[in-house]
């Protein structure tokens, strides 16, 4: 009888590790996941070497938005940017200011030592189903402007949510 038991109570726990498994698989998958930040072009919003959560969920249901800290999957490597322009938008940096259609964007989320390191670009029109993206250490960045081209929606995997690491920068990302 108690070896019935004991039996049992290993079934059960083997059930209930199975099913953690697979709802970690899940979420993983289809919800969240986690990427570490290489290289200084996000500066000073992540430092090399932060690890991130990123939603993958948030584009299964909606669109990339100006401001949104994007996950760009490229074959050889993943790059987090920044969207700046959206699908059928014109772009311009002049004198450092970038303007979109015609307006400044006001980049509240950068210093003016930053706001500085951006040269002047454009104007040029964002193709459909593309995105125009920025790293926030302007000077140094690999992106749209020189290396990484229009990025179609199909390539961005997720927005960056939470830093996780190193514990002392726990904060939201945005």
């Amino acid at each position: 009888m108690a070896e019935t038991r004991q039996k049992s109570e290993w079934l059960e726990w083997a059930k209930a590790i199975f099913i953690a498994i697979i709802i970690a698989l899940i979420i993983r998958t289809f919800f969240f996941s986690t990427s570490i930040v290489k290289g200084d072009s996000m500066l000073p919003t992540l430092e090399e070497g932060d690890r991130i959560i990123f939603n993958k969920f948030v584009y299964l249901i909606g669109k990339p938005d100006r401001g949104d800290i994007v996950i760009i999957e490229r074959p050889l490597k993943n790059y987090v940017k920044r969207v700046i322009a959206l699908p059928g938008e014109t772009i311009e940096v002049k004198d450092h200011v970038i303007h979109i259609n015609g307006e400044i964007y006001e980049q509240n989320f950068l210093s003016e030592n930053e706001i500085l390191g951006t040269g002047n670009f454009g104007p040029i029109e964002i193709p459909e189903d593309s995105y125009f993206v920025m790293g926030d250490n302007r000077s140094t960045s690999k992106d749209s402007r020189n290396g990484l081209g229009f990025i179609e929606e199909e390539n961005i995997i997720g927005r960056s949510e939470i830093i996780i690491f190193p514990f002392n920068e726990l904060r939201v990302t945005r």
